[in-house]
């Protein structure tokens, strides 16, 4: 087999770069790093392949990669890609679907526990050395099982959040997406409804929504007021989904109880964002797929996605 150039822009666990480093010739570069951004724009011209994730590969970027035949993405979202661009080059691009679901919606739905129940506030009451006595009800937290949960984006992660809640916590579930999805085990636990119905109904709404010109600002103003007063609403998908100053007034003005993100516009979140400090915000560090296990599985998927496209054969998860 020929050895091709193969450009690594986010750094790999060992045993996978040294799958790559055994076929192909191999430079390793993160752009998002000062020291390492000339070196990444260096070897753009020769190479044929790339990996890795959280960085842009727009249509300049594309510009100085004319060799290049397949990315392959360390992640789901791939919204970090000018997929139009893409198409028009004839570059195949390759994600890492299904091998990060179950952690995911782990993550997310340990947010909808930590909102409700106050954990990260109420840990941090304990460890600053505020709790010399019972807590009274200003401290109380608010019961998950039994409450209406609204999922906005039916995908896998969002399944895996249904069965989470409905079989787990028994709650109902209604869902917003642009089509039922026919699931035998969660019969009669949860229900294909419009937006404005799940908005409206739930106790707690997640989101769990690619990131489109469709999604992009959906929860607005708007949207937020046609939640039910004193909701929950979290965010385990993209930040750019979610007007991030129309969050901060509907929590200020009382009609939203808590939010919970793990996700935000800009990342990592500026030291003066509102929402760092806000007392009604669980806010995490991007975290959703991060596990040792998941994130090395990811790993494995997107190496195995390059190595196959450059052989010419069809990868395990391509994106149309």
């Amino acid at each position: 087999m020929t050895r091709k150039n193969v450009l690594v822009f986010r750094e790999l666990p060992d045993d996978q770069l040294a799958r790559i480093q055994a076929d192909h010739e191999t430079t390793v570069a993160n752009p998002r790093v000062p020291a390492q951004r000339d070196a990444f724009f260096a070897a753009l011209p020769a190479a044929q392949g790339l990996i890795g994730s959280s960085f842009r590969i727009d249509d300049a970027v594309l510009t100085r990669a004319p060799r290049l035949e397949v990315i392959s993405s360390i992640s789901v979202g791939v919204d970090n890609y000018e997929l139009a661009a893409l198409k028009q080059r004839g570059i195949l691009l390759c994600n890492t679907p299904g091998v990060l679901t179950e952690t995911t919606a782990d993550t997310i739905f340990a947010l909808v526990m930590a909102t409700s129940r106050r954990l990260v506030e109420l840990a941090l009451h304990v460890r600053e050395g505020r709790w010399t006595r019972n807590i009274d009800e200003s401290l109380f937290g608010w019961d998950v099982h039994g409450k209406t949960l609204g999922i906005l984006g039916f995908g896998r992660i969002g399944q895996a959040v249904a069965r989470r809640a409905a079989l787990g916590f028994g709650m109902p579930v209604l869902y917003h997406n642009p089509f039922p999805v026919d699931l035998p085990e969660l019969a009669g636990r949860a229900r294909h409804a419009a937006l404005e119905t799940v908005l409206g109904a739930a106790d707690i709404v997640v989101s769990t929504l690619p990131l489109t010109e469709e999604t992009r600002g959906l929860m607005d103003a708007s949207r937020f007021a046609a939640m039910k007063a004193g909701a929950i609403f979290v965010n385990g998908s993209r930040g750019a989904i979610v007007n991030e100053d129309d969050l901060l007034a509907a929590l200020d003005a009382g009609h939203l109880r808590a939010a919970g993100l793990d996700v935000f516009g800009t990342e990592p979140l500026p030291l003066d964002s509102a929402l760092r400090g806000h007392r009604q915000v669980t806010a995490l560090p991007h975290i959703g797929s991060a596990t040792h296990e998941t994130r090395h599985a990811m790993a494995v998927l997107a190496t195995s996605n390059l190595l196959q496209a450059l052989r010419g054969e069809r990868p395990a998860a391509s994106v149309d």
